[in-house]
């Protein structure tokens, strides 16, 4: 299309077409990192959102009268609907332009964000929140996909450590600037910050951003697979709030228990025969795509248990939002220094397996030490440190491991998977933490804990690089024989 052609093009087809970048941006060396640079601003956006809400918690509770176990919501009804909508929005953006889709969930996300920040009830916020995951689900399946395609091979990792970087910087200072916003303007401030962001990254992707050169075909999309996902883990995050004080009755309860389970059972059957299943079978069977997503759940129920249980331990025994907020930073920063500097610090001969598993190590010292440590800042802050400096080593090469099993026309399924099962495991984070804390008392915290240690252990097992066997005597290795 000629410069000419495209200047008196009809509004319809300028809203469902991606705008090229500038030429001198596209022809630069250092293009791919502007591009990288504007990535940042979802990443940040998401993660910002993600932990900052987590400290409007007590604030909620007091203004609309209501339990834990219903605030969690404000949460929960977030994270489903990305769970839903990520991998079915990865491969509309696989065909039809990720940056046309990234773009447009920077608009639906914002203006949400500005809702969120005047709803009158906490139902009415809770739905306001579905429509922000809405766009984040836009953002957030593109993310790594645009990382993946805009990146040279050989500097991924790096770029994929800047985007978890970003996501790290949202998460550190999530805590402190909601400490500090809703002790001063009031928790509405925490969802309304989102708006200068929204309207930068908007700007910036615009002219930064690449189009999609390389597409999927368009193929039809299952309608069965999304509301089956939905139903379950919807069913099965309700019935453990049911049992974290919601005040369901035990008939309820059973019956949400009952349907996740039908419904899951359902979800995997759809997959194996859905002539356009939404999670295509086929890449799940590579070991580096099962036991990385297997990995990356654990990774954020791991990450985001934390950031929910600090801040009602240490308010409940007295401290304000702010100190709460000043000691949990310690945890995202750890994860941005590790994020950022692992691929400075750590051999490059090292490979991604090995430094998953060592990250993982970090991790599980960290939380044993929790567990038997006093709950109190002095102790704490170094502890959340040492526990992302091991997640933030982890991630990126997690995710390398990840996005390098699929290829390019594909980078927007493998990124919706991948914040798929994130969103999966934050979500059981958070449900986790109020599930303990509700039957567990004066202990509920170190039960906690405990349990987050059992799940890092099981993302340890995973992360060992495989044992290489020696060749039998006599038996000459394929290698040798070639």
């Amino acid at each position: 299309m000629s410069p000419l052609s495209r200047r008196h093009r009809p509004w319809p087809a300028a809203l469902v077409e991606e705008r090229a970048r500038p030429e001198r941006i596209r022809r630069s060396e250092g293009g791919w990192k502007l591009a990288v640079g504007t990535v940042c601003f979802g990443a940040f956006m998401g993660q910002l959102d993600a932990s900052i809400v987590t400290l409007t918690y007590g604030s909620l509770r007091t203004e609309f009268h209501a339990t834990l176990a219903a605030v969690e919501w404000v949460s929960l009804a977030y994270l489903l609907t990305l769970v839903a909508l990520l991998v079915p929005v990865g491969r509309l953006s696989d065909a039809h332009g990720r940056k046309l889709c990234y773009l447009y969930g920077f608009l639906v996300f914002t203006a949400a964000s500005a809702a969120c920040g005047l709803a009158t009830s906490l139902a009415a916020l809770v739905g306001c929140r579905v429509a922000q995951a809405v766009g984040a689900a836009m953002l957030q399946a593109n993310s790594v996909a645009l990382v993946t395609t805009s990146a040279p091979r050989g500097h991924l990792r790096a770029a994929l450590g800047v985007q978890a970087a970003a996501q790290a910087l949202g998460l550190a200072l999530g805590p402190t600037l909601g400490g500090v916003i809703v002790a001063s303007l009031g928790w509405r401030w925490v969802f309304a910050i989102n708006v200068p962001v929204g309207i930068a990254a908007l700007i910036a992707g615009q002219y930064l951003l690449p189009r999609t050169r390389g597409r999927s075909r368009a193929t039809g999309l299952d309608p069965v697979g999304p509301v089956l996902l939905a139903t379950a883990t919807t069913g099965f995050l309700l019935g453990l709030s049911a049992l974290s004080g919601l005040g369901a009755p035990t008939g309820v309860t059973i019956a949400l228990f009952a349907v996740a389970v039908a419904a899951g059972w359902g979800f995997v059957r759809r997959q194996r025969h859905a002539a356009h299943p939404l999670v295509d079978p086929a890449p799940l069977r590579e070991p580096a795509v099962s036991t990385g997503l297997a990995g990356a759940l654990g990774d954020y129920l791991v990450l985001f248990g934390p950031l929910v249980l600090v801040p009602l331990v240490l308010t409940d025994a007295g401290a304000s939002e702010l100190h709460a907020g000043l000691v949990l930073t310690a945890l995202p920063t750890g994860f941005a220094l590790a994020a950022t500097c692992a691929e400075r610090v750590l051999p490059a001969r090292l490979s991604d397996r090995a430094r998953c598993a060592l990250g993982a190590a970090t991790a599980v010292c960290a939380l044993a030490a929790m567990l038997v440590l006093p709950l109190r800042a002095p102790a704490l802050v170094p502890l959340l440190l040492l526990l992302g400096l091991g997640l933030g080593t982890y991630t990126p090469a997690n995710n390398a491991l990840i996005m390098r099993a699929f290829p390019a026309r594909s980078a927007g399924t493998g990124g919706g998977l991948v914040n798929m099962v994130r969103g999966l495991g934050t979500a059981l984070g958070i449900a986790l933490v109020t599930l303990t804390l509700h039957h567990s008392g004066t202990g509920g915290p170190r039960l906690t804990l405990a349990a987050l240690l059992g799940v890092a252990l099981l993302v340890l097992a995973a992360a060992r690089p495989p044992l290489r066997r020696a060749p039998s005597p006599g038996r000459p290795s394929r290698k040798a024989g070639r």
